[in-house]
């Protein structure tokens, strides 16, 4: 047999070959470093027959695929470990993910795992790695795992084999055996256990049996591996930095909301959270404006109807709310959309019209699992800065730049570089494959005449459309999606949209429907997380305290605070009696911007001792000059650097 390797040479071997025999004949180094191969765009154990003709690729720790393969290695460690440390333990499902692995187990009765069983677990799976025991695969008959698996009572593993024999007709299956431990999986793994050279278990949460709420729920043991110790500190040190960040923890340590069982997924807005709030909405508003978009405002429940017309009702209605009215079906909105076709349907429009731009800080609801909420970033009440455009056919391409373009001026105002991401049609949709082609023609060509960079993504548009999804890395270098801008040529259909065109004939429209921030909700704790709560000026709750030494200055650090408040600022005056110094720190702790120290000398020049946070002392400031300052400082929104070591 014959295979291609990289360089484009030809490579020959006997029929029948593995990917080690491969490694081995290209040299004795890349052999002992070989962890897989790929072929075909799928990655393969070393031990697999190769496939004659195809180009092959020696995977090592060097390659992208390195880690993935490994981290799918600890898993299956950790089952391992668990299963002896735990007799009678069921184990479902241990796949790799984006920062590691997981394991999902039910655990004996009685028996109870949390973060202060690690070491233990650990220490089973170090003398596992150790005994450097190979992956091995066999195939057999789904019937035969089938009857395995029933006589080891693993009623997840029956579950998963029952359904590939009922769903997909499967015959046959892989297990994999590592040391003691056997499981159902399709693979890839590397040679042995040996190749994992670092690994750490780094939290345990719950989660229902195949994400069904209704069903077990099971404990999930979180882990990750590096393949150098190196590259594992370095992990853990941003992990520590992620907790250090928690918008939770800087929620509630700074006031800005909170959260009760009594309206679970929607958050409670404090005083110190609303400046947040409104300054981004006026961010919104402004900018909005001032790019032709008119700003409206619409009901948040509606007839069962209009969900089933917009294609929502098949698509989102497991995740939608529902009440009667009058014995009429009515549904709280989970999109905006269907809204604000309504208002162009209003009236008759004319090419003369178009582009119509509508805005509105929707509020939606979506029923997510409790399972999922998480703060901020995962909410049922959604507050989207969303917009939809009606325009021609040929207003797309400038209309999809604009929308482009106006979310690269947000990011930079936060110091974010967006990478760009298109989205195609998925498997379940709406629409002709004609409207598909021609959505997902125009948004590459958008694209391609600003001359944006963008990866493809294929199959994860919406329902109705393709999408530009726009992502940014924070100041940990944690990614985030923000915006997206979907080009939808199926609703105007559906609700039969249409415009006069110059030839006095009916035209349908084209609609794209926009958010940059992506929600209020998740963005201000993007933000907190982004920032470590130490917000930009413009942002930040309180810009300036005002700090008296002693009580016979709080007359003078009345005028102070007032002359600041007359110049915009968020200002606060501390009139409590404690020290100058504790005064201090607690504004430290709540991380204002400035503080603002009047004492004797302070008081006879007309003028404060400046402190910024994290810094300390700046020196004695004019307060007009200050107050001038600050605010120009406000006005233009400058965003600072986010990377601060919170060590």
């Amino acid at each position: 047999m014959q295979v291609t390797l990289p360089d484009g040479s030809e490579l020959e071997l006997e029929d029948g070959a593995t990917g080690a025999d491969a490694a081995r004949a290209i040299g004795e180094g890349l052999a002992r470093a070989a962890l897989a191969v790929r072929q075909d765009g799928q990655v393969r154990d070393l031990s697999a027959p190769l496939v004659d003709g195809a180009p092959l690729e020696i995977v090592t720790a060097k390659s992208p695929d390195a880690l993935e393969l490994i981290r799918h290695d600890a898993a299956h460690v950790l089952a391992t470990a668990v299963t002896e440390l735990y007799p009678g333990t069921k184990v479902s499902i241990g796949p790799p993910i984006d920062d590691g692995f997981y394991y999902d187990f039910e655990f004996p009765e009685g028996a109870t795992v949390g973060e202060g069983d690690f070491e233990r677990i650990e220490a089973g799976m170090r003398e596992h790695i150790k005994a450097d025991e190979r992956f091995e695969r066999t195939d057999i008959p789904a019937t035969e795992a089938l009857k395995r698996f029933l006589e080891e009572d693993q009623p997840y593993k029956v579950e998963l084999i029952e359904d590939l024999i009922r769903d997909q007709g499967v015959e046959t299956v892989s297990l994999y055996r590592n040391g003691p431990f056997v499981d159902l999986c399709r693979g890839p793994h590397g040679p042995s256990t040996k190749r994992i050279k670092a690994f750490k278990l780094t939290s345990v949460a719950g989660a229902y049996w195949r994400g069904d709420e209704k069903r077990q729920m099971l404990t999930r043991i979180y882990g990750t591996a590096f393949l150098s110790q190196e590259d594992l500190e370095e992990h853990l040190e941003r992990l520590e930095q992620a907790r250090a960040r928690d918008h939770r923890k800087l929620g509630r340590e700074l006031g800005l909301f909170m959260f009760s069982e009594l309206s679970p997924g929607s958050p409670f807005w404090q005083p110190a959270g609303m400046p947040i709030w409104n300054e981004l909405t006026g961010l919104w508003r402004d900018e909005n404006e001032r790019r032709g978009y008119k700003e409206v405002r619409t009901p948040i429940l509606y007839d069962v109807e209009l969900w089933k017309q917009s294609g929502h009702w098949d698509k989102y209605r497991d995740h939608m709310y529902f009440t009667d009215v009058e014995e009429r079906a009515m549904g709280l909105k989970p999109m905006n959309c269907p809204a604000h076709i309504q208002i162009y349907k209003e009236e008759r429009r004319s090419y003369r019209d178009l582009p119509i731009r509508y805005s509105e800080a929707g509020l939606v609801h979506r029923h997510e699992p409790s399972g999922v909420l998480h703060g901020l970033l995962r909410v049922r009440h959604i507050t989207q800065d969303d917009a939809h455009i009606f325009c021609t056919e040929e207003q797309v391409e400038e209309e999809v730049i604009a929308c482009l373009d106006f979310g690269f001026f947000l990011y930079e105002i936060f110091g974010f570089d967006p990478r760009l991401e298109l989205s195609t049609r998925p498997p379940v949709r709406i629409g002709t494959d004609e409207m598909w082609d021609a959505a997902e023609e125009a948004l590459e060509a958008a694209l391609r005449h600003r001359g944006l960079e963008y990866e493809l993504n294929e199959g994860d548009g919406a329902f109705y459309g393709p999408k530009i999804d726009l992502h940014m890395t924070d100041s940990i270098g944690r990614p985030w999606q923000l915006g997206t801008v979907q080009l939808d040529y199926s609703m105007p259909d559906r609700f039969g949209l249409e415009y006069t065109g110059a030839d006095n004939a009916e035209h349908r429209p084209v609609m794209i429907h926009r958010a940059l921030l992506g929600s209020f909700e998740r963005f201000i704790g993007i933000l907190i997380e982004h920032y470590a709560g130490e917000f930009p000026l413009w942002l930040a709750p309180v810009q300036a305290v005002v700090l008296p030494i002693a009580d016979r200055h709080l007359e003078y650090a009345g005028r102070v605070r007032d002359e600041l408040a007359a110049a915009g600022l968020r200002v606060e005056l501390d009139e409590r009696t404690e020290s100058v110094g504790k005064k201090i720190r607690d504004a430290e702790v709540r991380k204002v911007p400035h503080m603002l120290v009047v004492g004797d000398r302070e008081q006879e020049a007309g003028r404060v001792s400046l402190r910024r946070h994290r810094e300390g002392d700046v020196g004695a400031v004019e307060v007009s000059e200050l107050a001038k300052d600050l605010a120009a400082e406000v006005a233009e929104r400058r965003a600072p650097s986010a990377q601060k070591d919170l060590s």
